[in-house]
């Protein structure tokens, strides 16, 4: 039935459309040099793939180079993924640091890498399978597409004119707009008329609850992708969580009815 689908799909970027996380290292690690100034300036392989592992624990990227620090001074990945809330502010304070310096510090480095060495930059990110392809099907058809991401909007057009997706700068909402997403979402639904339907699909299950918890914000279809930076843990949790749905990379790249239960679809 047309009217159970989305007249807006919003989707987060990082973790749903791209993924970045070999760049998000690569960045991370130049910043932590900055601020820790390691005698090794080469991290170890390891340090890699345990940043991988935690990297669902990080709300906003300016967060990235603590990361690295907690894992190196001995904090579990479990703790991490546990107490991470927890850990951010013991770690800017035991290091005299504040949340804006870090973030202007990363967004710093990573103007000056594009500005350097665009192609290699950009070859550290790469699209999911058949999400591309998604999002040229969907600029043809009745559903606006935005994006509702923590992520600099600049760095975002760069990366959707790389895999040759053209999007409106204003369907690009990133950090610059310094709103949670859930007053995004309300935004879009004051634009577009109370016979507008959302559609909302995001990697972070807190982010996804946090907009369950918006009374006004019900009609708004809530999904959690499976192939994003989340824990086996929080995806198995989504059975509990209602409204929020599971959704699969498969459904996201195949047809909208295919994203709803069987009662709702077709």
């Amino acid at each position: 039935m047309a009217n159970n689908f989305p007249t807006i799909l919003a989707l987060d970027f990082d973790g749903v459309i791209c993924d970045g996380l070999i760049e998000y290292f690569q960045t991370a690690w130049r910043a932590y040099c900055q601020i820790w100034k390691p005698f090794e300036t080469v991290p170890e392989p390891d340090l890699a793939l345990s940043f991988y592992r935690v990297r669902p624990a990080i709300e906003t990227g300016w967060e990235m180079p603590l990361l690295i620090r907690a894992l190196l001074t001995g904090i579990s990945p479990e703790q991490i993924l546990l107490e991470w809330p927890n850990i951010v502010p013991y770690l800017l304070t035991e290091n005299n640091l504040k949340a804006q310096s870090v973030g202007a510090m990363l967004d710093g480095l990573r103007d000056n890498w594009i500005a350097d060495d665009l192609a290699g930059w950009l070859s550290l990110h790469r699209f999911y399978p058949g999400v591309a392809d998604r999002l040229h099907s969907l600029q043809e058809s009745s559903v606006k597409v935005a994006i509702v991401t923590t992520k600099e909007g600049r760095f975002v057009r760069e990366l959707l004119q790389l895999a040759g997706v053209q999007m409106p700068s204003e369907l690009i909402f990133g950090k610059e707009y310094n709103k949670p997403k859930h007053q995004i979402l309300r935004e879009f639904l004051a634009a577009s008329g109370k016979d507008s339907t959302i559609w909302f699909v995001e990697d972070r299950l807190k982010t996804l609850l946090s907009v369950k918890q918006q009374p006004d914000l019900s009609q708004v279809r809530l999904f959690l992708a499976d192939w994003g930076y989340n824990t086996l843990p929080e995806r198995e949790s989504v059975a509990q969580n209602p409204p929020v749905q599971l959704l699969s990379l498969s459904q996201f790249a195949g047809d909208l009815a295919d994203w709803l239960p069987s009662e709702c679809g077709g």
